[in-house]
């Protein structure tokens, strides 16, 4: 079985956590088979936490 997929890399970001922001960016796009974590920042506003980013590559299977 031949199969042809296309790579992108995604930001996602939440105010919740990194797998909120994953979960937000794999959203963004249909048939996804795989991702793959490459980075993690997040930001700080008066010693809290208040943002989560997560990029990520993401693979979907093109069409024939």
């Amino acid at each position: 079985m031949d199969r042809v997929y296309k790579k992108i890399e995604i930001i996602g970001i939440s105010g919740k956590s990194f797998e909120d922001a994953i979960e937000k960016a794999s959203k963004s796009l249909h048939a996804l088979a795989w991702f793959e974590v490459t980075e993690q920042h997040g930001r700080i506003d008066n010693g809290k936490i208040v943002e989560f980013q997560a990029i990520i590559k993401v693979a979907f299977k093109l069409d024939e």
